[in-house]
């Protein structure tokens, strides 16, 4: 009779980097293309070719340590991995295997807390941004996965299988620089382990690592599952599965928990124990939503790990770990943490505003420059953003500078103009990229604030419409909404809308 059960999941995500070349050769490194068309004979693995480390490729593998928390090697090496399959053009695959560039680092998974329930592990809690099943966390704030190590690698080619008995190899991808991010076995559910591929994507995207598309191939999971089960008081471990190429969230969340399924049925019926030196490999067959076998392993004797030849070991120099420390700088979470406490910003809020490092930055530096950086930040997601989702284009697209942005705050701020007339506004300066100051002026929008002409306004009002006075003084309130109406009308909008709302209304009570 089986107790409980938890789930144990470990994630080793690949990812692409932002190179201009690819890993070990001048082949340009970018997606798609007329097939076969970006290699050479390095990248093809042809007899005498020989590798060359790109500078770059070691920097951002550095970076991307940084961010990750993870201590950089100041000597490394590379190693070859050998393994048949023929989108493997050489027969082994360069990568790093017992001195890798990055180790002990880790990732913090922010949660909001709820109530402890009866389930064992502490408090039960709910991903901050997803929406799914609950999870058990430690803290009840952030969950934290630990990188056991990060290694430089380069990708393979790409295997097509078209429709019929014929498949294709398109090699313009082997070659292309790839880190791989290797965690320990910490996330204890499928929602986890796809909130941990999406802030690694998000902390990486931020640093400018890589893009990190999922559709394009950017970033691949593989996630390593089995599970603790609890019987007659005695504890089991499942045997590792090893689910290859998981491509999206989704996919990360549906395959884990299928295979969680797969694996609680397979230990009911045979108890199958865990062999540290046996791990089933898994595809996920997304149109059945299973997990399908395609091969096992006995233990990493199977790939014939030795020390790259054509390739010299290689130290990092401070100079290097230092600027990648600087490229770094503060990471998504924190920020949305200061903008919280620095600005009394909402979670809504911070949450967009921190969707990309440059919306983030061009926020900073208007927030800055403005008297509310309340109104500013309420002006990008209002304005600024609807336009930059219609036109299918980023901040660093647009014209308008944090300037533009911090002044029209104060215009509203200062009650210059009307909220109407900051519409406007920011329409004109989107066309004709000038200031609002300017605008304002040639359109001659100002809000009118002198209380003495305001109060003429007001009495003109109130002496033009006996009817609606007649109303009010026979308790129909809402005819003070349509005198204020007449107010802005006849002042052409330029009226204080607060001012003349407090002089309307103590006009009114004195009737």
């Amino acid at each position: 009779m089986i107790d409980k059960w938890e789930i144990v999941i470990g994630c080793e995500i690949h990812t692409q980097l932002l190179t201009k070349t690819k890993a070990f050769c001048a082949c340009e490194n970018r997606y798609g293309g007329m097939p076969d068309t970006r290699v050479c004979p390095v990248c093809l693995g042809l007899p005498g070719a020989m590798p060359r480390i790109s500078k770059g490729y070691v920097e951002l593998g550095a970076v991307a340590g940084q961010a990750l928390n993870c201590n950089i090697a100041r000597f490394t090496k590379f190693d070859r991995k050998h393994y048949f399959y023929p989108d493997l053009a050489k027969g082994y695959q360069i990568t790093q295997y017992d001195i890798p560039l990055c180790t002990d680092g880790y990732v913090d998974l922010p949660f909001r807390s709820y109530p402890k329930d009866e389930q064992p592990g502490g408090a039960k809690c709910r991903p901050q941004n997803f929406i799914g099943k609950d999870c058990i966390v430690g803290d009840g704030k952030y969950r934290r996965v630990r990188v056991e190590r990060i290694h430089l690698e380069e990708d393979v080619g790409k295997s097509l299988h078209l429709q019929g008995s014929h498949s294709y190899i398109d090699y313009n991808r082997c070659g292309t620089p790839l880190i791989e991010i290797v965690t320990k076995p910490d996330m204890t559910s499928p929602e986890e382990a796809a909130l941990f591929m999406q802030t690694v994507q998000e902390i990486l995207r931020y640093v400018k690592v890589t893009n990190g598309n999922l559709e394009e191939g950017n970033m691949r999971c593989d996630a390593n599952i089995n599970l603790n089960v609890w019987e007659d008081g005695k504890l089991w471990h499942t045997p590792i599965s090893e689910i290859k190429n998981l491509n999206s969230f989704k996919a990360i969340r549906e395959a884990c928990t299928y295979e969680a399924q797969r694996q609680l049925k397979e230990f009911q019926e045979d108890r199958q124990e865990f062999n540290p030196g046996f791990k089933v490999t898994m595809g996920w067959d997304e149109e059945k939503g299973q997990t399908v076998v395609q091969r096992t392993k006995n233990s990493f004797v199977d790939y014939r790990f030795t020390t790259e030849p054509d390739i010299k070991p290689f130290t990092v120099s401070e100079e290097l770990i230092a600027a990648a420390k600087e490229k770094v700088g503060e990471l998504p979470e924190a920020k949305r943490q200061r903008y919280k406490a620095q600005y009394g910003m909402t979670d809504f809020d911070v949450e967009t505003i921190t969707s990309t490092r440059d919306l983030a930055l061009f926020f900073e530096d208007a927030a800055t420059k403005s008297k509310n950086p309340k109104r500013a930040v309420n002006l990008i997601l209002a304005e600024l953003l609807a336009v930059l989702n219609e036109k299918k284009i980023a901040i660093t697209d647009v014209s308008l500078t944090p300037a533009h942005i911090a002044e029209l705050a104060d215009a509203l701020e200062d009650g210059k103009i009307t909220s109407k007339q900051g519409k406007e506004v920011f329409a004109e300066m989107l066309e004709t990229n000038k200031m609002p100051s300017v605008i304002i002026k040639e359109k001659g929008m100002e809000v009118v604030s002198d209380a003495g002409e305001i109060d003429k306004i007001v009495q003109n009002v109130i002496a033009a419409n006996p009817k609606a006075i007649e109303d009010y003084k026979s308790g129909k309130t809402n005819v003070v909404g349509w005198l204020m109406g007449q107010v802005m009308k006849l002042s052409k909008g330029k009226a204080n809308p607060k001012q003349a709302t407090e002089l309307l209304n103590k006009h009114l009570a004195e009737m």
